[in-house]
């Protein structure tokens, strides 16, 4: 998309799952941060890192088709996880979500571990930025 550059460097090793940086002009939606909410506000998927994580991206779609844009607009994300070592493991599994809802679009990211969420079932929390 014309208002979205992707960056990554020529000089580093090509990054796998995400990118380095993004440039883009617009409007912005800031996403706040979503979790495995369900429309009741029930956490799902408890103790099931790859089932929140699917359902917290759905979250975020819904966010972005709210405000009118989608995934693929989003240039950066921020996901916070409770166990690295368990989002490290699961890798393969949660790629597979990831590209069932992103496909090969791969906006910055950053990836947090936390002691603890507000919500004790959480396991996992994304906030981002779009254009819409």
């Amino acid at each position: 998309m014309s208002d979205m550059e992707i960056v990554n460097p020529e000089e580093w090793a090509p990054p796998v799952g995400y990118s380095n940086g993004v440039v883009a002009e617009g409007r912005f939606l800031f996403l706040g941060g979503q979790v495995a909410f369900d429309e009741a506000g029930r956490v799902v998927g408890v103790g099931d890192l790859a089932a929140q994580f699917e359902r917290t991206l759905a979250n975020l779609e819904t966010v972005c088709r709210s405000a009118g844009t989608s995934l693929s607009r989003i240039v950066k994300l921020t996901i916070f996880v409770q166990d690295r070592d368990d989002y490290r493991a699961r890798g393969k599994e949660l790629g597979a979500v990831y590209r069932r809802y992103f496909g090969r679009h791969f906006p910055a990211m950053t990836l947090v571990e936390v002691a603890r969420f507000y919500e004790p079932e959480v396991l996992i929390e994304i906030e981002g930025l779009a254009l819409a």
